[in-house]
């Protein structure tokens, strides 16, 4: 199969559907599953069962993935002949009862939109967004190969089996100036040529997709969303470094993600885009899925390989590097879920379109989750380099209830708390770095007036310390020391010399621990004191008290 062959599929797919001239498409993600989507998706689709011989232009009812505005599901959008790909009408808080009014609307092409239910689609949330991860979220059904393949799913892959070698694969993704959006940020384009060049009859790809950050969903939403998308860029992966067999390591606490994965593999292997001899070529990529149990050390590499192959989820030291010796001994490649989803559209534009947006150092977009007190919660995309104002005040819709803001936590466990002196900082990798904190896998926590910031740091210390694998003295014993110390600074029971204590520890434990879990333990403490450090103060006792 080459690309005209492909373009061909998809003419075929279209004219099949061609029959629909407006789409109603109901968010299927689980926030919007949690707020009641399904009823709403089975009284649409009855409501166009009664009225499908009604005049009027032809309803199709969709389900599609993540919209982004979580705060406002179930969220339901309507896409008439004139629109394409674009929602030109969204309706937010939707129950099953409003079914036949958005029909009916829908239906109608002098009809105005339902006004009670309208949520305009130039609304900062949306309009101030670059999607580029999350171009087809929200727009195509997960469910549905045909589906990806008509927006151009699966061309990016074909035209790199077919009319680029490897190296000139590594090649388009080095030029994009990507890098890791798991947290390291470390870049893509290298650790694809290191594994590439070390010789071995066996490599292997990995999609790290246990995501374990408090308040984090950005992982899981694509995979519900966009499957197809990760999978085309982990085969696209595997082709340049000459690897035959991909694993999915996914957290069994997504179990919506986890279906759709096996959904969209059962049919990409089925239509000749997995398994052996893939669009007539020499390459043969499969691909597995292996599910976690929820620990967060498995997050980092060494553990989740370990995982993956039957034995306990802990780390080892490193060097040799998974490029090196990674499954089973292998030269390994693993990258997150973001990282593989922006791979297709990197290949189908290219690397210098990519590199384009973003700054010097940090290219591209990011996704982020945007959870606690804020208005907006959900999933957004920006250009890297957009300021945490812009984000948390324009696209976040900024602080409820008319309280002021504190700080915003990024980087989940690993990462920090920001002020709001800070605000005006550009979210990349080094920005981030300089303020104590990291761009991590991109959860954004934000955090009113009302936070007590010892409470924030007691609160990441206790879950750094549970998830401690336990095999290094200075996480396992580190975690529970701070953690004790910081119970008793909330509780005001510490003297002066507890803080200073806990302020050395921080430092041990972040220069002596074995993995990345450890080492960022102390990070919440630590950029919790630079910023805060008077709430510390505030609930100590005499010097001689504890």
């Amino acid at each position: 199969m080459n690309l005209d062959d492909l373009d061909d599929l998809a003419d075929k797919y279209r004219q099949e559907a061609a029959d629909a001239e407006v789409e109603v498409r109901v968010c299927m993600a689980a926030s919007c599953q949690s707020s009641g989507a399904q009823p709403v998706y089975d009284a649409l689709t009855a409501a166009g069962e009664a009225t499908a011989d009604a005049p009027g232009r032809k309803c199709r009812i969709k389900g599609v993935g993540c919209m982004g505005l979580c705060s406002a599901g179930p969220l339901v959008a309507v896409a008439g002949p004139e629109d394409g790909l674009n929602e030109s009408v969204i309706y937010r808080d939707v129950t099953p009862d409003d079914a036949g009014e958005i029909l009916t609307s829908a239906v109608d092409p002098k009809a105005s939109p339902v006004a009670r239910l309208h949520c305009p689609s130039d609304l900062p949330f949306f309009a101030r967004q670059q999607r580029v991860v999350l171009e087809h979220s929200g727009i195509i059904d997960p469910n549905s190969f045909r589906g990806y393949v008509v927006v151009g799913g699966y061309s990016a892959m074909v035209r790199a089996l077919t009319e680029m070698t490897p190296t000139d694969v590594i090649a388009e993704i080095t030029t994009s100036g990507l890098r890791g959006r798991g947290g390291g940020g470390y870049p893509t384009g290298l650790k694809w040529s290191t594994v590439a060049k070390t010789p071995a009859e066996q490599k292997y790809v990995i999609c790290n997709a246990d995501e374990g950050d408090p308040g984090a969903f950005m992982d899981r939403a694509i995979l519900e969303s966009d499957p197809h998308r990760v999978l085309e860029g982990m085969a696209i992966a595997a082709y340049a470094i000459g690897a035959n067999k991909g694993f999915v390591y996914v957290r069994a606490e997504y179990p919506l993600a986890v279906e759709r994965l096996k959904t969209a593999i059962r049919k990409a292997k089925r239509s000749g885009f997995l398994g052996n001899h893939i669009c007539d070529t020499e390459f043969n990529f499969d691909i597995e899925i292996r599910l976690g149990a929820g620990a967060f050390v498995c997050g980092e590499e060494t553990a989740l390989m370990a995982s993956i192959e039957g034995g306990r989820g802990q780390p080892r030291p490193r060097p040799p590097y998974p490029a090196e010796s990674g499954l089973w001994g292998h030269p390994t490649l693993i990258n997150n879920v973001e990282t593989f989803a922006n791979i297709a559209p990197i290949i189908r534009e290219g690397g210098d379109w990519f590199a384009a947006m973003g700054t010097e150092r940090s290219k591209g977009t990011k996704v982020f989750a945007l959870a606690g007190t804020i208005v907006n919660t959900g999933l957004i995309e920006v250009p890297m380099g957009t300021t945490l104002r812009d984000i948390i005040e324009v696209i976040g819709g900024g602080i409820p209830g008319g309280k002021a803001f504190k700080a915003v936590q990024t980087g989940g466990p690993s990462g920090g708390c920001v002020p709001e002196a800070h605000l005006d900082v550009a979210v990349d990798y080094d920005s981030l770095k300089t303020l104590g904190t990291m761009m991590g896998s991109g959860g954004m926590i934000v955090m009113d007036e009302t936070a007590s910031m010892v409470d924030v740091a007691r609160y990441f210390m206790e879950f750094c310390m549970s998830e401690s694998c336990g095999k290094c003295v200075p996480c396992r014993t580190g975690t529970w020391q701070m953690h004790s110390l910081l119970d008793r600074i909330a509780r005001s029971r510490a003297s002066r010399s507890d803080l200073t204590l806990l302020e050395e520890l921080c430092e041990v434990v972040q220069a002596t621990s074995l993995c990345g879990l450890g080492q960022t333990a102390p990070n919440p403490v630590l950029s919790t004191l630079r910023y805060f450090r008077d709430e510390y103060e505030q609930k100590l006792t005499t010097p001689s008290g504890h």
